[in-house]
């Protein structure tokens, strides 16, 4: 196939799947209800919910501009060879392969974030902010940024490695070795998270025992679930919204 054969392709499916995700989130919107269903009223706040739906078609509208956005810079990239540009730069600068090709998408990654840094502002001191869900500092949004940064460099950078030493030894083949590396990665991950992750971004506390953790321990046996352990997490530093999860695979369940 030749490479602007390639490129029609590519540039179809990403139009495709951009009209696909948007006639479903408008669809999603429009079956909404704005008063509370029968089934429900007298156990939900009426109030609550007029709220709910008011955030989500929010959510949906600023979403709507950011994917177009999104959409439209991409397109335009591809459509005008700009990355096949962007490599011819850094291959004039590095003349080690790999440094190439970290270069290349390390390039890519910050400018991603840069670009991106307005509208994810906007969602967490504007958007979240005018909801009542946003708790973040400046502060906090600062560290959250620098930190994944630093966890891009360390982790994306070394699985980056990893492809190109793998493409190095096996040649087009290199990515059945290439998936059993991601799928030992992505356990790894799921084990322990909750270990080495999380605690560069929120505390974690032991549940104090008492009633709520008693039941959930008594239910986690009932239903055959171990945990390791029951925490409370400072997610209130971030946003107003409560949530719960669980993490881990077999005994190491959190």
């Amino acid at each position: 196939m030749q490479a602007q054969s390639i490129l029609l392709v590519l540039l179809s499916i990403l139009t495709l799947d951009f009209l696909f995700h948007k006639i479903l989130s408008y669809l999603n919107i429009k079956s909404m209800k704005t008063t509370l269903p029968d089934e429900v009223k007298g156990i939900y706040n009426e109030e609550k919910y007029k709220k709910s739906i008011a955030y989500a078609r929010a959510n949906n509208s600023f979403g709507l501009i950011t994917s177009t956005f999104s959409f439209v810079l991409s397109f335009a990239l591809l459509a005008t060879g700009f990355f096949g540009w962007l490599d011819e730069i850094v291959q004039s600068m590095f003349a080690h392969n790999d440094l190439v090709s970290l270069v290349f998408f390390g390039v890519l990654f910050i400018a991603s974030d840069l670009i991106n840094l307005p509208f994810d502002l906007y969602d967490t001191f504007v958007l979240e902010e005018k909801f009542g869900f946003n708790k973040t500092t400046g502060k906090t949004y600062v560290l959250d940024k620098l930190k994944g940064y630093a966890l891009a460099v360390v982790i994306g950078g070394a699985i980056l490695f990893v492809l190109l030493k793998l493409i190095d030894l096996f040649g087009p083949g290199f990515w059945i070795y290439f998936w059993v590396v991601i799928s030992i990665l992505i356990l790894f991950v799921n084990m322990f998270y909750t270990s080495l992750i999380l605690p560069l971004f929120n505390k974690l506390s032991p549940l104090e025992d008492g009633e709520l953790k008693s039941a959930i321990e008594q239910y986690s046996k009932q239903v055959d679930f171990p945990l390791d352990n029951v925490f409370v997490i400072d997610g209130s530093k971030r946003s107003a919204k409560s949530n719960a999860f669980f993490s881990g695979i077999g005994k190491k369940k959190k």
